[in-house]
């Protein structure tokens, strides 16, 4: 069985761990199943990822982790990107994955020739950020979103804005809507089981929200599980139309049996 976690709000929030969520990713690990990662977080590489996993007691390698920027990088270059230039909102995982498919990064004086803007998490966001995104799209550039969530679960239960939220603010200044690389379009996803060569039949997406997590493993086919971590409430997911409901729900990834 494959297993695919998203991991703020399912792991840890920030660099809190989840009560007894890494014990139960090694149970699965020690019984032979596969587990992989799929965050829609653009903040770091695979490998910063591989570290971190590391530091909760979790081995993992590049390989088992799908991060947003690193699908963006793998999609640009798909569609012949290299060599061109992007204007990134965004953090330096972003910045690493897309220079390492051989497309350059635009700072904002260069911003307005930018073949690209894609925008992601970005804790450093700055009205000159905004202006100079907003003039590449202007001048044509085409608008990329490695996520649209907006928010991000945050320690102590509580929430930040999320990329989808900056995201929003370069939607609305342009009027123009991005093309979205990450939960909860099935592309992300694809690729791991594609990579893993995995039916989605023996796939469980397990994640903190409805909207991404949840809605990704049922676009492609796979177990669902929502854990109560992060931003999800069990009340929303008992509301939700039938067809938008996890096959199972958590209080967290401690109590999945291994």
């Amino acid at each position: 069985m494959l297993y695919v976690l998203d991991m703020d709000g399912v792991i840890w929030t920030m660099d809190d761990p989840v009560p007894g969520a890494p014990e139960a990713i090694n149970r699965l690990l020690n019984r032979g199943d596969k587990v992989c990662y799929l965050t829609n977080n653009s903040s770091k590489t695979r490998s910063d990822y591989v570290n971190k996993l590391a530091k909760f007691g979790i081995r993992a390698i590049d390989a088992d982790i799908m991060t947003s920027a690193h699908a963006a990088a793998l999609s640009l270059a798909e569609h012949g990107a290299a060599g061109k230039l992007a204007y990134v909102i965004g953090e330096q995982g972003l910045i690493s994955e897309l220079t390492s498919v051989g497309i350059a990064v635009a700072n904002e004086r260069e911003a307005a020739d930018a073949d690209y803007v894609v925008v992601g998490w970005d804790r450093d966001f700055t009205y000159a950020k905004l202006a100079a995104a907003h003039t590449a799209i202007m001048n044509g550039a085409e608008f990329i979103a490695t996520n649209r969530d907006a928010s991000y679960p945050d320690a102590g239960g509580k929430t930040l804005p999320g990329g989808g939220s900056l995201v929003a603010a370069v939607a609305t200044s342009t009027g123009v809507t991005p093309r979205t690389i990450g939960k909860p379009e099935r592309y992300m996803l694809d690729l791991l089981l594609s990579h893993t060569s995995v039916d989605p039949a023996n796939c469980t997406v397990i994640g903190d929200r409805l909207d991404t997590d949840v809605d990704i493993g049922r676009r492609v086919g796979t177990r669902t599980i929502l854990v109560l971590s992060g931003i999800s409430t069990v009340q929303e997911a008992e509301f939700a139309a039938a067809a938008d409901r996890p096959d199972l729900v958590l209080n967290s990834l401690a109590d999945l049996e291994a």
